[in-house]
């Protein structure tokens, strides 16, 4: 008994569990094997459609159990590798290891085509030799482009501006309504969202533009058949597509800009009415400086979306009588004409174009958070 009782308590490593290599073995064979699986699976389904018997609806279930499934089983190995590592290690790794297929995916969707697109742009037209420059001093050249570049700018100047105004608007109103006109009011201002650019665009062409007065409802008012889309006089064709977007994207603003509004603290409206300041005064110096991260938000948010318009001049002008903008000539350049290095240089124009309004963004949405 005094032996036993004497016996030195067994020691305790102080870096944990162990490592287990053969766990973590099976862990690496299992991520590639389902990797390797999912991307074959996907890729089947792209260039052997014959596999699945042109059969849509099939292809859509083999998809979603390929993509849910392979995530599946990808977070697991991924969690037996992690696991089969020593304790320390193990548990500082295991969050990365729950963001590494997003990052891995970010990696494959965004910034291998980027790399891939900057590489193409120096290329000729099949990507089969570079040519340095020419795409680019091609493109400067043209004077199509410097119209797109021009249509684009009329576009960044009008739309988003006159998307926050009318936004404003539309989120201030509502609200002097009862509470179930407010709801009514405000689902109606949004549906437009629930439409597509294309299904939005084929309406107003059909039902508000169109040359024949019994159709087009603008020149049912006015009595005359002007076909206003190939109306091109100061741009006049471009501005009444830009309705267009202005109204899908008005119901976006409406939502963001309403919530910030009734964030505004009631203590500081009535604050400024005693101090005897008029309703406009109290909107413009009182509601609006409260509001204005999320006017910056919803400002840069239409911006982006402008510099990528493309839907509505594709369906009702096909860039056409003076309308063409930038991402619909890359489209042309590629699709239509085959000149894949002067389509990615088109690209690349515009991705240098975007990222000092992306930049910003992300500094602003910084410092509002730090706020």
């Amino acid at each position: 008994m005094t032996a036993l009782a004497e016996a030195p308590a067994p020691e305790v490593r102080r870096g944990g569990s162990p490592a287990r290599p053969l766990r973590m073995l099976v862990g690496i064979v299992g991520v590639c094997v389902v990797a390797w699986l999912a991307a074959n699976v996907f890729l089947s389904l792209a260039y052997h459609p014959e596999w699945y018997l042109y059969n849509r609806v099939l292809m859509a279930v083999v998809g979603m159990i390929a993509g849910l499934g392979g995530s599946a089983l990808l977070f697991y190995f991924v969690n037996v590798v992690i696991e089969s590592l020593p304790q320390r290690a193990s548990q500082g790794l295991i969050p990365y290891a729950f963001v590494l297929p997003a990052f891995a995916l970010i990696g494959l969707m965004l910034i291998y085509p980027t790399v891939q697109t900057i590489n193409y742009s120096f290329a000729n037209n099949d990507s089969t030799r570079y040519v340095g420059f020419d795409n680019y001093v091609s493109i400067f050249q043209d004077q199509n482009f410097w119209l797109a570049l021009s249509n684009n700018a009329l576009w960044l100047l009008i739309v988003p501006a006159v998307t926050v105004a009318v936004g404003i608007a539309v989120a201030l109103f509502p609200d002097r309504l009862s509470a179930r006109g407010e709801k009514a009011s405000k689902s109606l201002i949004f549906l437009p969202m629930a439409v597509s650019f294309v299904g939005a665009s084929t309406i107003w062409g059909v039902l508000i533009y169109n040359a024949n007065p019994r159709v087009g409802l603008l020149n049912a008012i006015l009595g005359t058949t002007v076909d206003w889309i190939q109306e091109d006089t100061g741009r006049l064709n471009s501005l009444l597509m830009m309705v267009i977007l202005i109204w899908m994207q008005s119901g976006f603003a409406m939502v963001l800009l309403s919530g910030a509004i009734k964030g505004v603290p009631d203590e500081t409206l009535e604050a400024a009415r005693l101090d005897g300041a008029s309703e406009p005064q109290v909107f413009f110096q009182v509601i609006i400086p409260q509001i204005k991260g999320t006017i910056i938000t919803v400002f840069i948010t239409v911006v982006i979306l402008v510099l990528k318009v493309f839907d509505i001049i594709y369906v009702l002008t096909n860039g056409n009588y003076g309308t063409n903008v930038i991402a619909l000539m890359f489209f042309q350049e590629l699709f239509t004409q085959g000149r894949a290095g002067r389509a990615s240089a088109i690209v690349v124009i515009l991705l240098i174009l975007v990222t000092p309004i992306l930049i910003y963004q992300v500094r602003h949405y910084r410092k509002e958070q730090g706020q």
